[in-house]
């Protein structure tokens, strides 16, 4: 099994690479910064959601390779909205959004998280 701070920079690198992909335009610098410029909780966060997809992944028994792109990005996006809850007591409401609301570009790079995650576990 990988270490959390491994499982939080493939987390990190699935994010950069899909908003580099499905952004439009070019992204806000903190999009895109590199793990090293990460802040803590959001370290913490992307190994924290890694675990949970992963975790998923196995007690399906590769099962979730059935569910679609939407079901797999949510699932990371629902797991993404409990992390901002346990670290920012007033979040604004664009960081909690429900997957109805996210951007094209956000839910296109939340499945690509899963399904990067999905092939490592």
């Amino acid at each position: 099994m990988l270490l959390l701070n491994e499982q939080g920079r493939i987390f990190r690198e699935a994010w950069i690479a899909g908003v580099t992909k499905h952004h439009p335009g070019a992204p806000k610098p903190g999009y895109v910064a590199p793990w090293e410029d990460t802040p803590d909780w959001e370290r913490e966060s992307a190994a924290a959601v890694y675990e949970q997809v992963r975790t998923f992944v196995e007690v399906s028994e590769g099962s979730t390779s059935k569910l679609s792109r939407e079901q797999k990005g949510r699932f990371v996006a629902l797991c993404w909205i409990a992390q901002i809850y346990r670290h920012i007591p007033n979040p604004k409401p664009s960081y909690v959004a429900d997957w109805d609301d996210l951007p094209a570009w956000q839910r296109e790079t939340d499945s690509d998280i899963f399904e990067r995650i999905e092939a490592v576990s």
